[in-house]
């Protein structure tokens, strides 16, 4: 069975709250403190591995960054990752 995400990425959202992010003109140590404010802990570096598709997100993490975002965790996977049902 193929696996979803190939050895390279470790998230499908990274992209997507990176440019969310900029277009709320949002730093990285922004989203992470708005973050903390959930009691979701995720430190800026963390943020840019993300990003980066470099750190895995879990999921209570993808309904922080939802949230502070303020879009529905499905938009966090943009339309090109979006799961076909």
């Amino acid at each position: 069975m193929a696996r979803i995400i190939d050895g390279t990425k470790k998230n499908l959202v990274g992209a997507q709250v990176r440019a969310l992010r900029t277009q709320r003109g949002m730093s990285q140590q922004t989203l992470s403190d708005r973050l903390e404010t959930m009691a979701i802990y995720v430190c800026r570096g963390s943020v840019s591995r993300i990003e980066d598709q470099q750190r895995t997100v879990t999921d209570i993490e993808l309904y922080g960054l939802s949230q502070v975002l303020g879009v529905p965790i499905a938009a966090l996977f943009g339309p090109e990752e979006t799961p076909q049902a």
